[in-house]
């Protein structure tokens, strides 16, 4: 199949043309500039020029394509929207990528018990209303002759097999940890977050490439941890002794910035994935969250 992919020189989008291209498929993807462009292509990746403004640019990718992944901002709503206005009644397949964010409770490091899962009603943050918003617009393109899918990621964690092989949490708290030299997390540290790795996300990819129905909507998660846990190991891969520290939200945000301070890293997002596990028969292998920074993988991370 053709597959064309916004943010294929991301951390999710990368990792995904890599999974894809490892099984025959043919990967194009958005750059937006020469250098983008030039290092897309020495992977193997076609490059098409222009940027998520481009609406036109991405039309045209996604009317040639059999598949069409927005895995480079799910907050752009003129994007998504050109792309399905593109591929209606084609019976094409649009997969977008969201995160378990919208189900996030900001809580300055304390523990919110509630659990969700692909079933379970939830209001979002007004931080996170617009994104549901898109989400449900490109879910109900089902019933305008599109095969739309949404997939919302929890915390990823492990290399990516792309340009970019750097998550985003993880990194964070080392980077931290190495500054004051001294893990450190949000108040208690207490909120939790449901992880999954990045080999088993691609895996889920091309499973909902293959199997899921028109208007899907899967978590991706195997497990869940607190932040204090993380840091912990964090320390004890760093030589700290597993010692932690807690921040204020000033602090915090003074490191991440005012949204990912209270949004991600303060915050609880306890997700599962039934839905993909009964559905897609998705059987995530990879190594736990804990196991994965103490055994040193992410030595190699900024």
């Amino acid at each position: 199949m053709k597959v064309f992919i916004t943010g294929a020189s991301g951390y999710i989008g990368g990792s995904v043309a890599a999974a894809l291209m490892a099984v025959g498929h043919q990967v194009s993807g958005l750059a937006r500039s020469d250098e983008s462009a030039a290092a897309l292509t020495n992977l193997g990746i076609r490059p098409v020029r222009g940027t998520l403004e481009d609406i036109g640019v991405l039309a045209e990718a996604a009317r040639d394509a059999d598949v069409t992944i927005n895995a480079a901002n799910a907050d752009h709503r003129a994007a998504a929207a050109g792309i399905l206005k593109a591929l209606a009644g084609t019976g094409k397949i649009f997969l977008h990528t969201d995160g378990s964010s919208i189900v996030g409770t900001r809580s300055r490091g304390k523990l919110v018990e509630k659990v969700f899962d692909e079933e379970t009603p939830f209001t979002p943050t007004p931080q996170r209303a617009a994104r549901t918003e898109i989400d449900k617009m490109v879910r109900d393109a089902a019933h305008n002759g599109v095969r739309s899918i949404v997939i919302a990621p929890s915390l990823i964690y492990g290399l990516g097999h792309g340009l970019n092989p750097h998550s985003i949490q993880v990194p964070w708290l080392i980077k931290v940890a190495k500054k004051f030299a001294v893990a450190k997390h949000m108040g208690a540290g207490e909120n939790r977050w449901a992880n999954v790795h990045i080999d088993d996300l691609m895996g889920l990819y091309l499973l909902a490439i293959e199997k899921a129905p028109a208007g899907a909507f899967y978590f991706a998660e195997n497990g869940e941890n607190s932040m204090r846990e993380v840091c912990e190991a964090i320390s004890r891969m760093l030589g700290q002794g597993g010692r932690t520290e807690s921040m204020t939200v000033e602090e915090a945000v003074i490191e991440w910035g005012e949204g990912p301070a209270n949004d991600t890293m303060g915050s609880n997002s306890r997700v599962r994935a039934k839905r993909a596990r009964a559905e897609l028969d998705w059987q995530p292998k990879a190594r736990p969250l804990i196991e994965e920074i103490e055994f040193g993988c992410y030595v190699q991370e900024r």
